[in-house]
């Protein structure tokens, strides 16, 4: 562990709380999850946001159908993702809501500020609006059925008085930095899109305040508008660390600027465009990286509610457990490119990778370290070719994970790591260790194997501990059940060999994943739609 910690500031979009969440909402919380976990495990000082995005015409709209407060209707919600969260283990360390009294505050603040330095300036707006997305667009940027080119439903036409951001006062010190720096938006592909689609066709100024509905953080000076939620929601990032314009505080000096914003690729724009210029005109360091992942679809479609194709995770979790859930849903999401998932694919990849693969692996390790050396870790004798080809295989799975999740490949590394444990389940066939323990010459060749065994099961412990938190801990009890702190750390993996012999492992192994009947669980899910 690191002496003093470097710190690693991470966050996640947050939730628009408009509706209960599904499966592909919550892939956004879950693999920021996996990282805040993994770099906590190397020592950083990490400080993990996520929060809920709780104002906007939507939100009104939705509060005056259920015939409620639009502050009792986002109550409901956020009291669900919370929940959500709760039920698939998320470790963060604050959760910022946008309602929030001290958030209002610091964002009239924000605002005065920018347009008292002429960054901000009132107009009129006229052109197309789109509810969901929050958006503005000219004729000409809908799409060729005149729809929304985000989401791809109808914008309708808006005329209103209001103010504006001036986008296009920094279009060149954008530029700039997105060629000082292009580790800045990952994958690269969405770089690209935002240099050649939107920024070098030429900056429009912003539209960043609205005066057809209510619901939102009214401008100080000028009340009959409310604050565009995307300076609203953008700011959380801040806010949620004590940033104000007459001050800071500790905790904003010690993690600004972020260390990585984890959003989906549909509000890559606003993230590396609108905040970035936001920043800058407050005269605020640039986050490190934007991590723009793709979506998460049933099959090849959109998840949907009206379409009957939704997936609740929690709901899953409920059925297979939370950790099946977690590395599911971080397996089926390949890099630059859209998942999928459904109970179908959860069902093969919960039997294939986790029962027969991992689980089984460690069960009848375990089970054959009772039988032939009465559970104790044994000691290893001089290692032959095949056990130098597995310990090779361990250390080279720690860099190839690690080198990995630095690069936002999540459902690589985890298939990286699973490749260890089909590693180890090809050196039992291997070494076939039952016909060793007949021959009493062979006892420490056999012992060689178990121990070669056993410390990859404490490897893969220690690498899926961020994407199954609870699956380690149980590997960790019943691989030592005395004990054994130090041998579950990262700094533990540095060398093959940190499992001490003669530590007794559990007497009565418990699978960790019991193999799902295809039957019972699909019907099962038929039986909750």
């Amino acid at each position: 562990m690191q002496k003093n910690k470097q710190k690693y500031y991470i966050t996640t979009a947050i939730a628009y709380a408009s509706q209960r969440p599904h499966i592909g909402n919550m892939y956004d919380i879950v693999v920021t999850d996996l990282i805040a976990r993994w770099k906590r495990m190397q020592g950083f000082d990490v400080r993990f946001l996520t929060g809920t995005d709780e104002h906007g015409q939507k939100i009104e709209n939705a509060a005056a159908q259920a015939g409620v407060s639009p502050q009792a209707y986002v109550d409901g919600i956020v009291d669900g993702i919370r929940d959500a969260h709760r039920r698939l283990n998320i470790s963060s360390d604050d959760f910022i809501r946008t309602t929030d009294p001290a958030h209002k505050r610091v964002i009239q603040k924000l605002f005065q500020k920018l347009l008292e330095q002429g960054d901000i300036y009132k107009g009129s707006y006229e052109g197309m609006y789109c509810v969901p997305c929050e958006s503005f667009w000219t004729p000409s940027q809908l799409d060729e059925n005149g729809m929304c080119p985000d989401c791809g439903r109808e914008a309708a036409p808006a005329r209103e008085e209001a103010y504006f951001l001036r986008l296009s006062k920094y279009q060149g010190w954008l530029e700039e930095h997105y060629e000082a720096h292009p580790e800045f938006i990952v994958p690269e592909s969405r770089r690209k899109e935002m240099l050649n689609n939107f920024i070098k066709p030429g900056l429009q100024d912003l539209c960043v305040s609205r005066s057809s509905f209510r619901w939102g953080i009214p401008v100080e000076s000028d009340p009959g508008h409310v604050i565009y939620v995307w300076i609203d929601a953008l700011s959380n990032y801040i806010t949620a660390l004590g940033y104000d314009p007459d001050g800071s505080g500790e905790l904003f000096h010690k993690f600004w600027p972020a260390d990585m914003h984890v959003i989906g690729k549909d509000i890559v724009r606003f993230h590396t465009i609108y905040w970035p210029i936001l920043l800058k005109a407050l005269g605020l360091e640039q986050p490190k990286r934007v991590f723009g992942h793709q979506w998460l679809l049933f099959g090849s479609d959109k998840m949907s509610k009206s379409r009957g194709n939704v997936i609740y995770a929690e709901e899953l979790a409920g059925r297979i457990g939370t950790d099946a859930v977690r590395y599911c849903m971080l397996a089926d999401m390949p890099y630059g490119v859209d998942g999928s998932i459904t109970e179908t694919t959860v069902l093969e990849r919960y039997n294939t990778d986790l029962a027969n693969i991992l689980g089984n692996l460690v069960n009848r390790t375990l089970a054959m370290t009772n039988k032939y050396f009465d559970g104790r870790v044994p000691v290893p004798g001089g290692a032959e070719g095949l056990d130098r080809e597995l310990s090779s295989c361990a250390e080279q799975t720690v860099a190839r994970a690690a080198s990995l999740l630095e690069d936002c490949r999540v459902a690589d590394a985890m298939e990286a790591i699973l490749a260890l444990a089909k590693r180890s389940n090809k050196y039992i066939d291997e070494t076939a260790p039952w016909a060793l323990a007949k021959e009493e010459s062979q006892k420490e060749r056999l012992g060689t194997v178990l121990y070669h065994l056993l410390e990859c099961i404490r490897y893969l412990a220690i690498l899926f501990a961020p994407a199954m938190p609870e699956t380690a801990e149980k590997i960790k009890a019943q691989l030592c059940p005395e004990g054994g702190e130090e041998c579950f750390g990262c700094e533990s993996l540095s060398a093959f060999g940190g499992l001490p012999s003669g530590g007794r492992v559990t007497e009565k192994p418990v699978p960790l994943f019991a193999r799902l009947d295809a039957k019972e669980f699909l019907a099962s899910v038929l039986a909750n739609e």
